[in-house]
């Protein structure tokens, strides 16, 4: 499955999501968001039992302030339409999918 778009449009559908789903907030300045970006990708392209989706912090400001989103990357899993899990800075990929499975 392809990573989602997530604005304040489709929020509300992706949250409510029967999938635990992996929120992906960034930018396209910041040099450690490029860096969990691809592992996102593949992440989502491997584990279609998650809905994984990425929030432009630039484009989109109410989502993160939201989410009290003040440093990115930061991660976000929302199980049941809560927010579970939040952690911010660049992770690898196995801490990323522990995220998830836990």
């Amino acid at each position: 499955m392809s990573v989602l778009t997530v604005n304040k449009t489709n929020f509300d559908s992706i949250k409510n999501s029967s999938k635990p789903v992996l929120l992906d907030f960034y930018a396209d300045w910041c040099g450690p968001c490029r860096m969990v970006s691809p592992i996102v990708d593949e992440i989502a392209k491997e584990n279609p039992q998650y809905l994984i989706g990425k929030v432009n912090v630039d484009q989109e400001p109410e989502l993160a302030q939201d989410f009290k989103v003040l440093s990115i990357p930061t991660l976000v899993v929302i199980k049941d339409g809560k927010a579970i899990k939040q952690v911010t800075g660049a992770r690898p990929k196995s801490q990323i999918l522990a995220l998830l499975e836990s």
